[in-house]
């Protein structure tokens, strides 16, 4: 793959206006959390990644429909069961009730963007290290809906967005896993790239956990432990005290929480700095200086404050480090997807992959 993105050598203009006669084209950011997608039509939206069924006959007719999707399932969790159609960022290996549940979730995504007699065409992210066997899942689901589907590194569709291929680092810290990979110039194999299964999700678990040893006597629960992420996540140094109303036999109270949401956060660290450690490495010394100096943070994770100055701290040992967000970390990866797929036309994303760097 060429270091840049406006070369391909395909013979063809690649410049896709988003008419209504074009194919529909999608960059779809399939998550364990939250689901980014961006079409060419100028679509762009943020969906739960979960799907909820009625859990009895009383469901049933409150629903009015075999499943609903997304916010609206998560509103009405009372009476519904919710799937997740992702663990740590992938469809599990031959477990055919969560094929069930993405395709579910893909069927109604896709029908969201998509009118009648589209020709759909999708580029999908997953984890840097997804193996062969869960990118051919996450094909056969969206086969069912779209006309042409192909699979793509996560990090890698982020850096392709920024159009920074050459001597760059990607941190995409998801809900069900860090994703790093190192660009050099090709797509990346899997020597460049390092999947850590440590990630929101874990940090939402160990909020949960710590709140609930401080404080015994609170409420708690997973949902309440990711909004308190969500909004006072941090490293570091505190600006100010993280304050949260908790409920305490039913009645609101005030928490002074800082100490475990810091707590909490950091444990993500020590993985994501020896993910780096290890990359670097495998790059050439002379390029070294430069993929330090050019590390970018992506994914929802990246929010977590003081995260990109701990991480540039923790790495001083290699020389000058420099490690900044991207500036939308909810569309980073399915920009980058929708770029690739409005640069490269579908007919040529099989051989995609077909070169790396290793």
């Amino acid at each position: 793959m060429s270091s840049t993105q406006d070369s391909w050598n395909t013979g063809n203009d690649t410049t896709n206006a988003g008419g209504e006669n074009e194919p529909l084209l999608i960059g779809f950011d399939f998550g364990t959390s939250y689901t980014a997608v961006m079409s060419n039509r100028g679509h762009q939206q943020v969906f739960r990644s979960v799907v909820g069924y009625p859990k009895d006959m009383i469901g049933v007719k409150l629903l009015g429909e075999p499943y609903v999707v997304g916010d609206a399932a998560f509103e009405k969790r009372s009476f519904v069961d919710l799937r997740s159609p992702l663990k740590d960022g992938v469809l599990r290996e031959y477990v055919e009730r969560d094929m069930e549940v993405a395709r579910d979730f893909v069927d109604h995504t896709i029908n969201a963007i998509a009118k009648e007699g589209d020709e759909v065409a999708v580029i999908v992210g997953v984890p840097a290290r997804a193996s062969n066997t869960n990118k051919d899942l996450m094909v056969q689901v969206f086969e069912d809906f779209v006309d042409t589907v192909q699979v793509i590194s996560e990090p890698f569709l982020v850096a392709y967005g920024r159009g920074s291929l050459v001597n760059s680092l990607v941190i995409d810290i998801g809900a069900g896993t860090v994703d790093i990979c190192a660009l050099k110039g090709a797509m990346p194999g899997q020597k460049s790239q390092i999947t850590i299964n440590k990630a929101g999700n874990f940090i939402d678990e160990q909020i949960e956990a710590l709140i609930m040893q401080a404080h015994p006597e609170v409420q708690m629960n997973i949902h309440m432990a990711q909004a308190i992420k969500e909004k006072h996540g941090f490293v570091g140094t505190a600006a100010e005290p993280a304050m949260a109303e908790l409920r305490v036999e039913g009645k609101p109270a005030q928490f002074d929480i800082t100490r475990e949401v810091s707590a909490a956060c950091e444990m993500i660290v020590p993985g994501i700095i020896e993910g780096v450690e290890k990359l670097i490495q495998t790059c050439s010394p002379e390029d070294q200086a430069t993929m330090l100096n050019n590390i970018f943070l992506a994914g929802g994770g990246s929010r977590i404050g003081g995260l990109d100055k701990m991480i540039a701290e923790r790495l001083v040992s290699f020389g000058d480090v420099q490690v900044s967000r991207v500036s939308d970390p909810t569309y980073a990866v399915a920009s980058g997807a929708l770029k690739l797929a409005q640069e490269l036309p579908p007919q040529y994303w099989d051989q995609l992959g077909s070169v790396t760097d290793n």
